[in-house]
């Protein structure tokens, strides 16, 4: 049985843990520098960073990476989808509720007088030619919906050629080909109401699984225009074949609620289990 190898770094405000069946050399070391890459250019608490140079210049086309273009255009198109409630100009709603610190610095951002509390995603224009993106009002692009999903997906990219591999970022991931034991690899979707407590286990292979959880740096997935804590689902566990698309479905569904949620999984083609408070539990099933 060949061991498992086992790297952990502190990245994108979590800990990054990538394990590989045998020594996976430098390839591990450019997966772990996506990571980098990523928070980089989509964080919102940054000021240098593309996010926050487009969200600071409402009114201008703002050139941009293929990265950050092609992750607007994936959030706008699950916001589209979802009817609002994958939000990527949420950013404003979240520093109004106290999420406005950098988790290295402890720097807090200044809060913004301009926007516009009825600005929507619609507000948000692609240039797909020029590569460019306008922000046709006042508001703040948040990408935390998303962005440890393509983190993870650009990591396992990297990872491909080792074929047996897991990556974890704060209990999203990805599990490529089998573990150690030459088996699908085991998951287990955490208690929402029980600290290190497993409420049920999925076994995958080749896809992500991220979760999205009402304890989980406190309420912080808000529903869109009210810009108040959903509250109707403590845990939404979405399995698909991206972290990018898992990780925003999560959200959204989250965000709809156990019916609407469940329904909105089963229309975009993705497994998902979502516990209600009360711990009563939804599933969509392929």
């Amino acid at each position: 049985m060949t061991p498992l190898v086992s790297r952990s770094e502190a990245l994108m405000g979590t800990i990054v843990t990538i394990a590989t069946v045998g020594d996976a050399g430098d390839a591990v070391t450019r997966a772990f520098d996506w990571f980098r890459q990523v928070e980089a250019r989509c964080s919102r608490f940054d000021l240098s960073s593309e996010l926050s140079l487009i969200s600071a210049a409402p009114g201008k086309a703002i050139p941009v990476s293929d990265l950050v273009f092609e992750a607007l255009r994936f959030a706008l198109h699950v916001a589209e989808v979802s009817g609002g409630a994958f939000d990527p100009v949420v950013g404003g709603a979240m520093a109004a509720r106290g999420f406005n610190r950098h988790y290295l610095t402890g720097d807090r951002l200044l809060p913004r007088t301009d926007l516009q509390a009825d600005a929507t995603f619609r507000d948000v224009a692609l240039d797909a030619r020029d590569k460019t993106v306008t922000l046709q009002r006042p508001l703040t692009l948040d990408l935390g919906g998303l962005a440890k999903g393509l983190a993870i997906d650009l990591a396992a990219r990297e990872l491909a050629p080792v074929r047996d591999f897991s990556i974890d970022a704060g209990g999203d991931l990805f599990l490529g080909g089998q573990n150690d034991e030459g088996q699908d690899w085991t998951v287990g979707i955490r208690h929402p109401r029980k600290d290190h407590t497993v409420i049920e286990v999925v076994h995958v292979s080749d896809q992500a699984v991220c979760t999205s959880g009402d304890y989980e740096r406190g309420r912080h997935l808000l529903t869109p225009g009210s810009g108040t804590p959903a509250t109707s689902v403590a845990s939404a566990t979405v399995i698909a074949p991206t972290a990018m698309l898992a990780d925003a479905a999560s959200t959204a569904a989250f965000v709809l609620g156990p019916a609407d949620g469940v329904a909105f999984c089963r229309r975009i083609g993705v497994r998902a289990i979502l516990f209600t408070p009360d711990l009563e539990r939804h599933e969509a099933i392929l």
